[in-house]
């Protein structure tokens, strides 16, 4: 009987394995997209912005419509990663907690940013009106952007190192999952 069973159950762990690799293929593919286009947008995008727009205001303006797609993507992938690692048994649970944990602080750094961080920026920004340039450095209110200005860069920067830890544990453990678990 079990010598009937034992296909049946091999074929299973077979499709299990290939379902784990596939996931792990995906969260290296999605970490390494969503690290680039971070990494854009924060040493291209931004500065490049600055250096060639007439005015901070309009630059800012700029980087401000770039910086909810990179958050919204972060939290996304970092979310869906997460889950992906806790899930994977099998191929790829080599590091599984620590990849999820990467991936949350991925997530929840991006989300921050967006949800906590970026909508206060919006109201410091209303209440000083004018150009943040035009504020006298001493105001309190150009003090609070700045302060939550640097918020956000230290979330970006904490997502980007998140990210990257879990794409490096994601590649090891891509590199232990045998070639027949690999989808075809």
């Amino acid at each position: 009987m079990s010598a009937v069973v034992a296909p049946a159950a091999v074929a299973a762990r077979a499709g299990e394995g290939t379902l784990a690799s596939a996931w792990l293929l995906g969260a290296i593919v999605a970490l390494a997209a969503w690290l680039g286009a971070a990494l854009l947008a924060a040493a291209v995008v931004a500065p490049a912005a600055f250096a060639a727009l007439p005015s901070r205001a309009l630059a800012g303006a700029v980087v401000g419509r770039v910086l909810p797609v990179v958050f919204l993507s972060g939290a996304a992938v970092g979310a869906l990663v997460a889950a992906g690692a806790v899930s994977a048994g099998g191929a790829g649970a080599a590091h599984g907690r620590w990849r999820a944990a990467a991936a949350a602080v991925l997530a929840l750094s991006c989300a921050l940013a967006q949800f906590a961080v970026a909508p206060r920026i919006e109201r410091a920004r209303a209440a000083i009106g004018a150009s943040i340039d035009s504020v006298p450095a001493d105001d309190p209110r150009r003090a609070t952007f700045g302060r939550l200005h640097g918020l956000s860069v230290l979330c970006l920067g904490v997502g980007m190192l998140a990210a990257g830890t879990a794409l490096g544990l994601s590649a090891a453990a891509a590199r232990s999952v045998p070639a027949r678990e690999w989808p075809r």
